[in-house]
């Protein structure tokens, strides 16, 4: 089975790929305050929703990169059915490979819900730090864990206790970088909900209107297995939280604790 295929097939209700609603969004999005015209990077881009509605409140010019055909696609329609005039491109490609032209020359760079792509996310604060210029935004999305897993959770999700940290690890992760979190955004259990139910959702359309898609035995099993694993232990046990941080200037310390 093509895993961006699944992607598209299970997001396909999603307008943001990650369990963050369009409110908790616009919040993100006034508090960023960007200069008219900045460039911004967002790996893992998914359908594009985030750098959209930074052109909507900004202008903003750059890239979104994602690995997935199908979203790039819908990223490119959303851009130009609502901001046409935009500088923003969205370019299929491993977001690990990207390279930009000159180095820290982002007002802001982002990576919502995708740290595997770098290995993790303190090696995705790193890769952003690079693409950032002093006093720019580095934005993270990154599940954490509310209680300690249970082991059987574990197991049956193929998941190592060290996959994800707490709450204020995270937090902490960018502090010992020399990053400044200015503010995080944390998923409420109803935007889970909605994030995983439309996954249900739309597997549940598919299989309606796709009877004879050889892939769709494995789609409806792996979908069901999620749906166990979220409804058994995952709702109580994982959250999610989007990391606003900033570049520090030079000259200005940490708070004293």
């Amino acid at each position: 089975m093509d895993i961006w295929n699944f992607y598209d097939i299970t997001h396909r209700h999603q307008v943001i790929c990650n369990p963050i609603s369009p409110e908790r969004l616009d919040i993100l999005v006034e508090l960023l305050r960007l200069p008219s015209g900045a460039a911004v990077l967002d790996i893992a881009s998914g359908k594009g929703e985030f750098l959209v509605r930074l052109a909507e409140a900004y202008g903003v010019s750059g890239f979104g990169i994602d690995a997935s055909p199908h979203f790039v696609r819908d990223a490119r329609e959303r851009l130009k059915a609502r901001v046409p005039q935009s500088a923003l491109i969205f370019q299929e490609m491993d977001g690990a490979a990207f390279v930009p032209d000159a180095p820290r020359s982002f007002a802001l760079a982002s990576c919502i819900g995708a740290s595997w792509v770098f290995g993790g996310h303190g090696a995705t604060l790193d890769a952003l730090s690079r693409f950032v210029a002093p006093g720019g935004w580095i934005i993270v999305g990154e599940p954490f864990w509310l209680q300690e897993p249970a082991e059987e959770y574990l197991k049956a999700s193929d998941t190592a206790r060290t996959s994800f940290a707490t709450h204020a690890e995270n937090a902490a992760a960018g502090e010992a970088r020399g990053l400044e979190l200015a503010y995080s955004l944390v998923s409420s259990k109803d935007d889970w909900d909605r994030y995983e139910g439309l996954q249900w959702y739309s597997v549940s359309e598919y299989a309606r209107t796709h009877p004879k898609d050889p892939d769709l035995p494995e789609i409806v099993e792996r979908i069901h297995k999620e749906r166990s694993l979220y409804l058994r232990w995952g709702r109580e046990t994982l959250g999610w939280a989007i990391y606003a941080f900033r570049q520090r200037i030079s000259g200005l310390g940490t708070s004293a604790a």
